[in-house]
């Protein structure tokens, strides 16, 4: 299965030499489109038609956003994929595909051979803005931010508490501190607008990390 790249600016996913990347033959069975401008590349892409299956790199936008939906039944060979990372830590084996309800399977299952072929593990998903991770965790990150703020525990007691009761290896207000507290308001404020849930509302210590880092 041969493969592309086309690299449109600074990639969340892949920021650092990796073998997905390294090994791009330029085929044509594949073309993955990665970068902050992946998406409006994309659109001005003119050959299109060239390439088997596109997957586009996406932020926290809906794939809908760059290929259009209608009627509840768009879908193509054009997915979108985002490898998830925890504000400014490493990224994780994991991707995220994003599939429309109309997408192939065959054009599903090629996207997640790639990016296994590869070492990295993949979860599909269909078109939801925050998809998988972000959509559960964000919540439970601002409500431990919140119980702080109401004084249920210290920062360090909320953390060893969550670390020995349920045996997570980080706490979340130190997982938090140690990858931004101010990329974690950029998510939960882009969910809050997208859904508009309460929930999403970035916390308030999460606003102070935002306002100080754009002075």
């Amino acid at each position: 299965m041969g493969y592309s790249i086309l690299n449109c600016g600074t990639s969340r996913s892949f920021p650092v030499a990796h073998s997905l990347l390294e090994q791009a033959d330029g085929g044509l069975d594949i073309l993955l489109i990665i970068g902050a401008d992946a998406g409006k590349t994309y659109c001005e892409l003119a050959d299109k038609e060239r390439y088997g299956l596109i997957l586009i790199e996406l932020g926290n936008e809906c794939l809908g956003v760059h290929t259009g939906e209608s009627r509840g039944i768009e879908g193509s060979n054009i997915l979108g994929f985002a490898r998830f990372r925890l504000g400014q830590a490493e990224p994780s084996s994991l991707v995220e595909i994003v599939r429309q309800s109309a997408t192939p399977e065959e054009a599903v299952t090629a996207a997640c051979e790639l990016f296994e072929a590869h070492g990295l593990i993949t979860a599909v998903c269909q078109d939801f803005p925050g998809r998988i991770v972000n959509r559960l965790v964000r919540p439970y990150y601002n409500a431990a931010l919140s119980r702080l703020d109401a004084g249920l525990a210290s920062a360090d007691d909320m953390d060893l508490t969550l670390r020995l009761g349920l045996g997570y290896p980080q706490g979340p207000i130190e997982l938090l501190e140690g990858t931004g507290l101010a990329d974690h308001y950029e998510i939960t404020e882009s969910l809050y607008q997208a859904l508009g849930e309460q929930s999403y509302a970035p916390a308030r210590r999460a606003q102070v990390a935002w306002a100080r880092r754009s002075q």
